[in-house]
């Protein structure tokens, strides 16, 4: 018998707002240990609630770029349960009655359409952080920072509508990369502002049933969230094949011995004692706000890709990398290609040369890149390149030195001689040297057989450093072979 799995993703987005969804405590990341508390994210009795009004607006905005019906009337709740990291023993979230149902999120891939039902996006209070490293006594004891209970979190619920590692990953990154031009959350997995719980079961090929679900904790990447899938796939499959049942259980992913480990069972949604909070009035936004947050959208990235592709004449596969391979990577492009008034050059330097560099030093943010080559610096080269002064090979010496040092481009051109020859005088002669050293190669194009004439090209051009005019190169070696067969 064939087995289809069958997975939902629970995404949990903290919200960029300067202080906590019901204090006034920084949310800034990296701040000492417990530096960032008072009575109400601590849990201390006699401490009242107060909602983050900015934090609403947020979780609106997500709501409507999902295609969500915003609710007009939510209502907080007490998800009761009881772990270290968790003060006052219970969560303040919503749960029968969230901000935002119903929606959805829809792209193509390799000519194949993807859609995933957003069931709910609801609001809730991140919990604090166990620490079982970096500090005195990590070897016999396990520390709480309390900085980040109490940060506002809008956690996105979708339907089982996933089928493997894969598409999950693919699903999570658009929404990444949504929430990223929303203004809404930074994108930043490692540091744990978005991160993702994923429910796995396994059924029948063909049958509507679900099957058993196991969930996997904590996903802080597409690479280990594939992964994971795909190994609970294969490992629920093993165990409905031998006719056994899957356990439904809480499990993590290690991603050093590439496999799913039993954390703890599974609670259903009555271990955890819902009931309304009793500290705060249902959630009311009028008609008029959510328009008014509508209308403030900005441009989605299906919208962005679409208009680079009419706009600037990209390529679809061009147009979908450079919004989809970093956050802000598109703004980035949009200002260097105004500069250099080519957005075809511009997209191949930056899915080239620099994407390329990225990936050697673990550049990870738009911020970072900005930090080693503001847009007006690969700018100027982008214009030498696209204006035939320097060539193509040259540039990535010019590139790889500006990113090193943060020079001109104009101006390491200038200091190492790096512009394009094409004078005659300059190229003439290394042809003749070149046509003299390679006897085969020109009686080889002389007899018909014209793929040597692109050897005799590269061997001019690599004489000359990579310097010499392409087109001139052309021009002088094609005429002094036909002089030379006459």
């Amino acid at each position: 018998m064939s087995y289809e799995a069958v997975i939902g993703l629970e995404i949990h987005a903290q919200l960029l707002t300067k202080t906590k969804i019901f204090c006034g405590c920084r949310t800034d990341f990296g701040a000492p240990p417990n530096s960032q508390v008072c009575p109400v994210c601590l849990g201390l009795p006699g401490a009242l609630p107060v909602l983050n009004h900015h934090a609403v607006d947020l979780a609106i905005r997500i709501g409507l770029a999902l295609g969500c019906t915003i609710q007009p009337t939510s209502i907080f709740a007490r998800k009761n349960y009881f772990y270290p990291d968790l003060p006052k023993g219970y969560q303040i979230s919503q749960y029968d009655r969230p901000i935002a149902l119903d929606g959805s999120l829809e792209w193509r891939a390799e000519g194949v359409a993807h859609r995933v039902s957003i069931t709910r996006a609801h609001l809730e209070e991140d919990a604090g952080k166990s620490r079982h490293d970096g500090f005195t006594e990590a070897d016999t004891r396990t520390g709480i920072d309390f900085n980040r209970s109490g940060v506002p979190l809008v956690e996105i619920v979708t339907a089982p509508d996933l089928r493997s590692g894969t598409e999950a990953a693919a699903f999570f990154s658009r929404l990444r990369v949504i929430l990223v031009a929303l203004g809404v959350n930074d994108g930043n997995m490692e540091e744990g502002s978005l991160r993702c719980d994923a429910n796995v079961s396994v059924r029948p090929a063909g049958s509507t049933a679900l099957g058993t679900k196991a969930e996997v904790k904590n996903l802080n990447s597409f690479r280990f969230l594939a992964r994971a899938l795909d190994y609970e796939i294969e490992r629920q499959m093993a165990i409905v094949g031998r006719g056994a049942r899957v356990i439904q259980e809480t499990r993590l992913w290690d991603a050093r011995t590439g496999r799913t480990e039993s954390m703890r069972s599974k609670e259903e949604a009555h271990d955890y004692r819902y009931f309304p909070e009793p500290d705060l009035p249902p959630l009311v936004v009028s008609h008029e706000r959510i328009e008014a947050l509508r209308a403030s959208l900005p441009e989605l990235p299906d919208a962005r890709r679409a208009r680079f592709v009419t706009d600037y004449g990209l390529p679809e596969a061009d147009a979908t990398a450079l919004v989809m391979l970093v956050p802000g990577f598109d703004e980035y492009f949009e200002t260097t290609a105004r500069a250099t008034g080519s957005a075809r050059e511009t997209a191949n330097t930056l899915l080239g040369l620099v994407r390329s560099r990225m990936n050697q030093d673990s550049i990870q943010s738009i911020g970072d890149l900005r930090t080693r080559l503001p847009e007006d610096r690969l700018a100027e080269l982008v214009v030498l390149v696209e204006s035939g002064k320097v060539s193509r090979p040259i540039a990535r010496e010019i590139f790889d030195e500006m990113f090193g040092t943060g020079k001109h481009a104009g101006d390491i051109v200038a200091a190492k001689g790096l512009g394009r020859i094409d004078q005659d005088e300059a190229i003439a002669p290394i042809v003749d040297q070149v046509l003299a050293a390679h006897a085969d190669a020109v009686a080889s194009y002389r007899a018909g057989r014209t793929a040597s004439f692109g050897f005799l090209v590269g061997q001019v051009m690599r004489t000359m450093g990579g310097k010499a005019d392409p087109k001139r190169v052309n021009e002088l070696l094609k005429k002094e072979l036909e002089r030379s067969g006459e």
